[in-house]
């Protein structure tokens, strides 16, 4: 399994349906345009994807920097905004080689800690994270009151 980082003209049209398949989300135009802000920032995004050995991609990660991070003690912080395994590939050490990539990304960018998050009830993110040794630091609950 080759991990690299993304190849933005090759591999868009993996990368996309692959955020689509990650954040549920039918809006394709609402991801494309995602996708280009991240690629407008290099210096704070990083995009790594796994080749499938017969073409095609398997996985990506998206790695970012974010001022602040629940339970990090330095600021900014590097954090794992997007992961995605396409299931055929889950549990073959795919994952674990797209973070590997991502926390490389920031330690040769100056960083000292990564956070990411995921949600409540996504027992197989959990799972992934605490298996590469990260550890749970906040649960919570957002609200929202239309005005």
């Amino acid at each position: 399994m080759v991990v690299r980082l993304l190849d933005s003209e090759r591999d868009a049209a993996e990368w996309l349906r692959m955020r689509l398949a990650l954040f549920g989300d039918e809006d394709v135009a609402g991801q494309q345009e995602e996708m280009a802000a991240i690629l407008a920032a290099p210096a704070e995004n990083g995009v790594f994807v796994a080749e499938r050995p017969f073409g095609g991609l398997a996985g990506f990660i998206e790695v970012g920097i974010r001022k602040y991070a629940e339970g990090c003690t330095t600021s900014p912080v590097a954090y794992l905004e997007g992961w995605h395994v396409d299931a055929d590939y889950r549990r073959q050490g795919v994952g674990r080689a797209l973070v590997a990539a991502a926390e490389a990304w920031a330690r040769q960018h100056g960083y000292h800690e990564i956070a990411s998050d995921t949600q409540l009830d996504n027992v197989v993110s959990l799972a992934g994270h605490l298996a590469l040794g990260y550890e749970e630091v906040e649960r919570q609950i957002c609200f929202i009151k239309k005005l």
